[in-house]
């Protein structure tokens, strides 16, 4: 199922008016959060001198690494060579880019101690910092999982709410197509009415209610409403249906409007003191207040469609994310499939699957992945995998830690 685009034709000139139309009601309503933040002149990483490097190490072993460096060299090798990616104030094309990886590779295939790991780094490549604030520990980083939820090919009582696909009356507008002076903006998302006019997507609150007038087809059916709110904020999942092998669906699309973040209003509402704040705090209000839930969930307008895939979570290059090992940033800020570096901290559980305490850990990461709520250089998601250790890591994960990036010097500043 495949969304609408708009070509020359008939109405053409009052699709063009419709088309700008919405994109005031779009500013009017929604102002600057249907954006991406504006990339400002100041990079977001800063090259750093070699006397500057943290001590590397790593709190896992090198297989999921191995992993996940060949996921990010699948999309490299699938780009033009010429491709462009920035690091800082300097740039690198995307066949040095490959070549880094793979020296990479190459060379923790030799299970290198940790002097040996500091020395070959510091021999051989360069190391930027995240300069998200003037502050040492300038990045928040939290977390996501890949939750499992039960459900059903059918609807039933048992399983009444849908995961739906992408509706067939939904379009995505490039307004640049219309107007130049429009080039970068974020896509419009809007529907096309019966009198040919283009309007905002349903939001959430609409899309439950009238379960899109069988303009989209469910992937499955499921019996947790809050469980599939967490697998939106998460982006992808497996739902067991009817006891058979899980089925993998994945982020397909939103409907434009913006994010809100339910967790931010209970805190406001005075409902979740903010220290306490996390995904199992939230399930726990909103299983002791069924009579508010619809509220709370349609407090958030923004809503997304799946689609199935083959395999577990896909990131946002279209590879497969590695537990513990890929991590989610704003795209277009961040070099994408790019080696990076991370600091901060890990829950301790016990036997009980309780948080015990908090301790610090650094490892490599792969930039694979984004997020609606990730924003900036200052926030990054950890991907933690599935299971109880994951869905707790991620549910209480927000602590500060620092973020890096490396890549091959080049030939001119090898010694």
């Amino acid at each position: 199922m495949k969304a609408k685009s708009f070509s020359s034709g008939s109405g053409f000139m009052q699709l063009v008016f419709s088309l700008f139309i919405l994109s005031n009601i779009f500013f009017c309503v929604s102002g600057c959060q249907l954006f991406a933040p504006r990339i400002t002149d100041r990079p977001v990483l800063e090259r750093i001198a070699p006397e500057a490097y943290p001590e590397f190490g790593d709190d896992m072993s090198y297989e999921g690494l191995e992993q996940s460096i060949r996921m990010s060299l699948s999309y490299l090798r699938k780009l033009p060579g010429g491709r462009v990616f920035q690091f800082g104030e300097d740039s690198f094309d995307c066949r040095h880019m490959i070549e880094s990886l793979e020296y990479f590779l190459q060379f923790i295939r030799t299970h290198p101690s940790k002097q040996e790991l500091n020395a070959f780094i510091a021999s051989n490549y360069l190391v930027y910092k995240s300069i998200a604030n003037d502050q040492d520990d300038g990045v928040l980083f939290t977390g996501y999982y890949e939750p499992l939820l039960k459900g059903s090919l059918a609807q039933s009582a048992e399983f009444p709410y849908p995961v739906f696909s992408l509706p067939d009356d939904i379009a995505f507008i490039d307004l640049s197509l219309f107007d130049p002076t429009l080039t970068g903006s974020k896509q419009r998302v809007g529907r096309i009415t019966d009198d040919h006019k283009v309007i905002p997507y349903y939001q959430r609150k609409e899309i439950v209610q009238n379960n899109l007038n069988g303009k989209s087809i469910p992937l499955a059916w499921v019996g947790d409403r809050v469980g599939l709110f967490f697998l939106e904020i998460q982006g992808s999942g497996k739902i067991d249906v009817d006891g058979s092998v899980p089925i993998n669906v994945h982020y397909h699309a939103t409907n434009g409007h913006p994010y809100k973040s339910i967790g931010a209003l209970l805190i406001q509402e005075k409902k979740i003191p903010k220290e306490e704040m996390s995904m199992q705090k939230i399930r726990e209000y909103l299983q002791n207040h069924p009579e508010e839930v619809d509220d709370i969930l349609n407090y958030n307008p923004s809503y997304v469609f799946f689609k199935l895939e083959e395999n577990g979570p896909v990131g946002c290059l279209g590879v497969p994310v590695t537990p513990g090992r890929s991590i989610a940033l704003q795209r277009r800020i961040f070099p994408a499939a790019a080696l990076g570096f991370i600091e901060s901290k890990k829950p301790v559980i016990d036997g009980n699957m309780e948080i015990q305490d908090w301790t610090n850990f650094q490892r490599f990461v792969m930039n694979q992945d984004t997020g609606g709520a990730i924003k900036g250089a200052g926030r990054a998601d950890l991907f933690w995998g599935n299971g109880p250790y994951a869905e707790i890591a991620a549910g209480y994960m927000q602590h500060p830690g620092k973020l890096f990036f490396m890549i091959l010097k080049p030939n001119s500043e090898k010694q």
